[in-house]
């Protein structure tokens, strides 16, 4: 893919994306505009299918959508209603802990910024971007396995590592296209540019792509 390819590429998943299902997420984002509820809805995500964060989210919400009322909630009260989200038992106590600091480090507000953000456990570079760019539409680039491998496997960056790909992302990326990248490129992902055979054959952004490491596609 040759650099100026990007600007035709976002304006193709741009038409394409609505036959997809958005992700989790970015639903919840829409509906509430809360980064509270966006941080914590992204938590659950991790390593957890759409249906069972979205399922999850909905019965933790109904108890709590506020740090000071989460923070109330007995940890095993948590763990009933995200389960079976990945490591439910884990990240009820993170919950729990994250809605303890923002009162009483923050006075119950998420802080808008990368740096404060990673303070908090279990919060990594992808779910402190996502409450950044979601929850106050400021500039940052949510890089999950989708984003890392299609980039890649555009040839548009050459990278090994999510984290690596954020930081050449942030360089190379136009910024107008930051914040909708990894919303359009996630679902691009689930269902045309897959990990293993992915659907060439289907795919409208052929043209531009360097299908780096496909050995096989369908």
């Amino acid at each position: 893919m040759n650099d100026r390819d990007i600007h035709a590429c976002i304006r193709l998943l741009r038409r394409e994306v609505g036959r997809w299902k958005e992700p989790v997420v970015g639903v919840l984002a829409k509906a509430s505009r809360d980064p509270f509820q966006i941080l914590i809805a992204t938590i659950l995500s991790l390593r957890t299918r759409d249906r069972t964060t979205a399922e999850a989210s909905e019965r933790l919400f109904r108890l709590a959508t506020t740090p000071a009322a989460m923070r109330r909630l007995p940890v095993r009260q948590i763990e009933r209603a995200i389960y079976p989200v990945g490591f439910y038992r884990t990240k009820a106590r993170q919950i729990r802990e994250i809605a303890r600091e923002l009162q009483e480090r923050y006075r119950g507000q998420v802080p808008d910024d990368m740096a404060a953000l990673l303070t908090f456990k279990g919060v990594g570079r992808k779910t402190a971007n996502l409450v950044v760019t979601l929850g106050f539409q400021k500039p940052g680039i949510c890089v999950d396995i989708h984003v890392h491998r299609i980039s890649n496997r555009w040839g548009y960056i050459q990278t090994r590592s999510p984290a690596d790909s954020e930081q050449s992302l942030r360089k190379k990326l136009p910024k107008p296209y930051w914040i909708e990248y990894n919303d359009l490129l996630v679902p691009f992902g689930q269902n045309i540019c897959t990990p293993i055979s992915p659907r060439c054959s289907e795919c409208k952004l052929i043209r531009y792509c360097s299908r780096v490491g496909v050995t096989s596609s369908r």
